[in-house]
C-alpha cells in the first residue's frame, strides 16, 4: 500500500467543485479545514478546503479528524500510523484512507 498524506491533497488539487462536475461548492468549516487554511500549500483556499472538510465530515468521527490534522504538522506520524500493527491504528488507517479517497473524488471532480 502506497502511503497516504492528508497533506498531499493539496498538492494534487488545484480547485474544489463537486464530483463528477456537478458545480456544487463545500464550503464547511472544522478541524480539517482550519489545518488546511494553515498549511503551507500553495493550492489552499477556501473552496478546496472545505470540500476536504466536507469529505472529513462524510468519512471521519471529530475524533478522527482532530488525529488526522495532527498530520499537517507531523507528515511522518502518518506513516507511522499507517505502519502500525496495533488494531487501533489499522482500523483508523482505513477510515482515513477512505476519506483521501472520498476528498480526491470530491475535490477533483473525478
Amino acid at each position: 500500500m502506497k502511503p497516504i498524506f492528508l497533506v498531499t491533497i493539496l498538492a494534487l488539487v488545484a480547485g474544489c467543485g463537486g464530483g463528477s462536475g456537478s458545480g456544487h461548492r463545500y464550503y464547511a468549516t472544522g478541524p480539517v479545514s482550519k489545518a488546511c487554511m494553515s498549511s503551507d500549500r500553495k493550492a489552499r483556499n477556501d473552496a478546496l478546503c472545505g470540500c476536504v472538510q466536507a469529505a472529513a465530515n462524510d468519512e471521519l468521527s471529530g475524533g478522527d479528524q482532530r488525529r488526522a490534522v495532527k498530520f499537517y504538522r507531523d507528515p511522518h506520524q502518518a506513516q507511522e500510523v499507517r505502519q502500525s500493527d496495533r488494531r487501533s491504528d489499522k482500523d483508523f488507517w482505513t477510515r482515513y484512507s477512505a476519506f483521501v479517497s472520498r476528498a480526491e473524488r470530491m475535490c477533483t471532480g473525478l
